[in-house]
């Protein structure tokens, strides 16, 4: 046993782990363990927002593979973490979140800043424990960290303020390492068994292969299978974008050929994915998923092992350990039925697709809808998405780690993007926060300094996130890309609104006289305004050679009003009237 303080105990913990970075704003209720910091080689960035504090903290252990850490100050501060938690959450970000509370002696009472910080968390995070006493700080907090990393997702300790500055007898715990699981023997066999048979296997990539590093694992059974290989929405780094086997992304505004594909599929190997419901809904009038194929799912998380698709063979394990073991166990002959036709057919839809997006200029009008046309009349100066998404493929570099953004200019490039190695692409996920592209790509570059880091969004989201030009100005912070599409509208619900409410724009239009790349120069960081694509091309590779002289760059965009597929079709529906709605009824008082 070493006596030391309890904020003493934490830090070595943190040290041990090798926690390196921390994000929030700075508050009292941590202040005992902040102040040394310094002194052990944690870097505390105070950002503008704890919100976008959460979503660098995601970028950062994305584009990394090392764990940082959230913290703020008790009460308000901590209740705007729960977006970025939720989200790193379904990102399957392995994050410590740590939560000042109010000291023990007054919880309860209703006191300054006190809120149920672990009922807050519960859904948020896949472990949370307290802190009961002084003596277990660093046994608490060892095992919260070991328990992000084992689920790859956030986990949280609670720490009553009145537990810091206490003096105690204690011996730092080791770290428990457990090796990653594998899979069952019977389950491999019988995947195995089923693709050295299959006429015409598919491999979806997921999450899974990236953080597992399983690329060249799922390469190597590609190829020995002759199969193509789709990405699950918006994992496309998780194969190589220039591997002649590599289709593109299913989901929203996805690659036509990845969903002709699978869809012919007698066979799915689900590597390192959760099939979400929403990855896999129709596109392009394509219903895709092939119903009678055997599906393998392989997904680390047993829970999500058959939750929502029809599943052959689940097996529980790491993505890299599991395609390992289904290579080895392939039969000498497998892949051979139908080679060379599966072959030329990838490469001719592939072909295809490559093609037809190469020359889709403009979104496609609703029988009895002429927004599109409309737009396109109106603004026929203006660039319309896809022109700016060409021009974005043209001068962004090859090494690049992006974010795009949840909207629909954003999932409008859904298919754009090519990546030849995993952590380059840090989309939002399918808790799908507004805001998420700009402070995303600010973690993203924290961690990976060499590297250019361009962030997308359109400019509803952008205005969610936008506090963090204040913070990102400081000499301290890294230089970085940011792309801000300038519709004026929010995209998705203004399509919702053509479609289902009449034109009826409610909440769908935003101030066309504002301007972001005058506030970027307000902030005292570089703005920039490009109207075609040759400009948006020349813009985005200068600011990217840019960022090695520490310029942050912010290219606004300005784009005609087009508006992409709706994002939910399946869930949306024309209102009928029935009783009818008056303004006469609304009463001019107030009642309680």
């Amino acid at each position: 046993m070493t006596k030391m303080t309890t904020e003493e105990a934490f830090i070595k913990v943190l040290q041990k782990h090798g926690i390196q970075h921390s994000f929030g704003i700075i508050g009292s209720a941590f202040m005992p363990i902040s102040d040394l910091f310094p002194k052990a080689g944690i870097t505390f960035w105070d950002v503008a927002h704890e919100t976008n504090g959460g979503i660098i903290a995601d970028g950062y252990t994305r584009a990394t593979g090392k764990m940082s850490m959230c913290i703020a100050q008790n009460g308000p501060g901590i209740t705007n973490f729960v977006t970025p938690i939720k989200t790193a959450y379904w990102n399957h970000t392995p994050l410590l979140l740590v939560t000042p509370q109010a000291a023990n002696k007054t919880i309860g009472q209703g006191g300054f800043q006190e809120v149920e910080q672990m009922a807050l968390f519960k859904d948020m995070v896949c472990y949370q424990e307290e802190v009961r006493d002084p003596s277990r700080i660093a046994e608490v907090l060892n095992r919260v960290i070991s328990k992000a990393f084992r689920g790859s997702a956030p986990a949280q300790i609670n720490i009553p303020r009145d537990m810091w500055t206490q003096v105690i007898d204690i011996e730092i715990p080791p770290i428990i390492n457990f090796e990653r699981p594998s899979g069952g023997l019977i389950a491999i066999k019988k995947a195995s068994e089923l693709l050295s048979n299959a006429s015409f296997p598919v491999i979806l990539s997921g999450a899974g292969v990236v953080l597992a590093n399983a690329i060249e694992d799922c390469k190597f059974l590609a190829e020995r299978l002759e199969s193509p290989v789709a990405s699950g929405y918006q994992h496309n780094d998780s194969f190589p974008g220039s591997h002649p086997l590599a289709v593109g992304p299913l989901g929203y505004n996805g690659s036509k050929a990845a969903m002709e594909l699978i869809s012919k599929a007698d066979v799915v190997l689900a590597l390192g994915t959760r099939l979400n419901p929403f990855s896999t809904l129709p596109g392009y009038g394509i219903d895709y998923w092939p119903k009678d194929a055997s599906i393998i799912q392989v997904d680390i998380n047993s829970d999500r092992i058959g939750l929502t698709k029809k599943v052959s063979v689940g097996i529980c394990g790491d993505a890299k350990l599991v395609a390992k073991q289904i290579l080895d166990n392939l039969s000498s002959d497998a892949g051979n039925k139908n080679r060379e036709e599966r072959k030329a057919l990838i490469h001719q839809t592939k072909s295809a697709w490559l093609q037809t997006l190469s020359g889709m200029d403009h979104e496609d009008d609703d029988p009895g809808t002429s927004w599109n046309l409309d737009a396109r009349k109106r603004d026929s100066d203006r660039m319309s998405p896809r022109m700016a998404w060409r021009a974005i493929q043209d001068g962004l570099p090859k090494n690049a780690i992006i974010s795009s953004d949840i909207g629909n200019n954003c999932a409008i490039g859904n298919a754009y993007p090519t990546f030849e190695e995993g952590r380059k692409y840090l989309a939002p996920g399918l808790f799908g926060p507004c805001g998420y592209g700009f402070p995303s790509v600010l973690g993203a570059k924290i961690g990976c300094p060499d590297i250019p880091v361009v962030g997308f969004a359109g400019d509803g989201a952008f205005g969610i996130s936008m506090n963090e030009m204040t913070s990102c100005a400081r000499d301290e912070w890294p230089a970085i890309t940011m792309v801000i599409f300038r519709n004026y509208q929010w995209g998705a619900e203004k399509r919702n609104s053509i479609l289902w409410y009449d034109d009826n724009f409610v909440g769908t239009e935003l101030d066309p006289y504002l301007s972001y790349a005058k506030v970027a120069e307000g902030c005292g960081l570089k703005g920039v305004t490009v109207k075609s694509m040759d400009e948006l091309t020349y813009s985005l590779r200068t600011a990217c050679d840019e960022q090695a002289n520490g310029i942050t760059t912010f290219i606004e965009v300005i784009l005609n009003q087009e508006l992409g597929e709706p994002f939910r079709r399946d869930a949306m529906k024309k209102p009928v009237e029935v009783a009818g709605i008056d303004p006469k009824d609304m009463s001019q008082d107030q009642l309680g």
